[in-house]
């Protein structure tokens, strides 16, 4: 198995049908002991124990730094390491740029890459002490190519953001054994799409896709168990696109 006696922290993680839970599944079945950090309205402790009773679900809110260094020291305790953080967390808003208020700008990049950079500070002690690990960060095709079908300029920033942020840490840490990339899903099906896509605006999207179909959240958990993995030791800073040609650049 792939992710054998390793560690894997998952931000955002208890939403069954969401990106998080499908790599906290995948990880499991790979051999990682996954601990999902979420909101405690998500229920963390009930996703994690879905996957088998050695794994943890923790509360914890990645736009506050504190609670972000508690639940790394809580791993820490429980589990004595770290490998890999999947820095999931993010919500979106559909609005124009005209619409945007300050609290919307400020709420929506909070979560996105606030939470990313706080959460990736709080287990990067740890890495570097192993001199080994793997970040992954869930940026989005709308920043590439400049908005999307739900989120609005504000998320498309917040995306871009985690770019150049997981960028800029792949260079600082890798000398230190610890590798930062970036995965940009396409248009994924999970419960932000749920009951919002008529089948024909589904097959309307589907024509101007080269695979002809909406993403699957399994597509983006085997990217991360692949830049989770050994099979990944010589990948750091890149942007792995899951879109199916969606975008091709």
């Amino acid at each position: 198995m792939l992710l054998t006696n390793q560690v894997a922290v998952i931000t955002g993680g208890a939403g069954l049908n969401g990106l998080g839970f499908a790599t906290a599944r995948q990880m499991a079945a790979q051999g990682a002991t996954v601990v999902i950090l979420d909101l405690a309205r998500a229920e963390p402790a009930a996703a994690a124990a879905r996957l088998g009773e050695q794994h943890l679900g923790l509360v914890a809110d990645v736009t506050d730094k504190a609670a972000c260094e508690a639940a790394a020291a809580a791993v820490l305790q429980r589990f004595g390491r770290i490998d890999v953080l999947v820095n999931n967390a993010g919500i979106t808003q559909p609005v124009k740029t005209l619409e945007i208020t300050g609290a919307d700008y400020d709420r929506i990049l909070d979560v996105s890459l606030r939470g990313t950079l706080y959460m990736s500070q709080a287990v990067l002690p740890a890495m570097r002490q192993q001199r080994a690990g793997s970040i992954v960060c869930i940026s989005s095709v709308s920043a590439q190519r400049g908005g999307g079908i739900f989120g609005g300029p504000h998320y498309s920033a917040a995306k871009a953001g985690v770019l150049g942020l997981a960028r800029a840490m792949a260079r600082e840490f890798g000398p230190e054994g610890v590798r930062i990339n970036c995965i940009t899903p396409g248009l994924i099906e999970t419960d932000i799409t749920a009951g919002k896509l008529s089948d024909e605006k589904k097959a309307e999207i589907n024509a101007t896709i080269p695979l002809n179909r909406l993403g699957r959240a399994d597509d983006v958990a085997g990217a991360c168990v692949f830049l989770a993995s050994s099979l990944s030791a010589y990948c750091t800073g890149i942007t792995l696109d899951v879109n199916g040609g969606m975008l091709i650049h």
